[in-house]
């Protein structure tokens, strides 16, 4: 059975850091992308990061980049974020997602499997 458990969210102040945690079960990691995605209150939902598992490709949306760091721990099926020099308008529900295949897309229709969500607040 395909799972993703994600963690690590929390309140945090403006500048502030959290590491996301992704951990994965039930199928083989290294033919998968994730992805993670993030949703804010009234907003529509968008990808943030992604790592192709296969070929340890990555990629991050504008918004975040020079700030957000993806990485994966291959011995434990988990695929982690790095996030530093947080800003309020980061704050949304973080999920992990997985797509069979190499390549990191944006859609979230594309991904088949997903965790349950982790709240990320960005407030003083």
């Amino acid at each position: 059975q395909v799972q993703l458990v994600g963690s690590g969210g929390g309140l945090v102040q403006p500048g502030g850091s959290l590491r996301l945690s992704c951990a994965t079960s039930g199928f083989t990691l290294k033919h998968y992308v994730i992805n993670w995605f993030r949703q804010a209150p009234g907003k529509e939902r968008e990808g943030v990061s992604c790592i192709s598992m296969s070929d340890g490709s990555l990629d991050y949306a504008d918004s975040v980049k020079g700030r957000f760091t993806i990485s994966r721990d291959n011995a434990k099926d988990t695929v982690y974020l790095q996030m530093n020099s947080l800003k309020p308008e980061d704050t949304g529900v973080y999920y992990c997602a997985a797509r069979l295949g190499r390549l990191c897309v944006y859609g979230d229709r594309e991904y088949g499997y997903w965790g349950q969500g982790t709240q990320v607040t960005v407030s003083s």
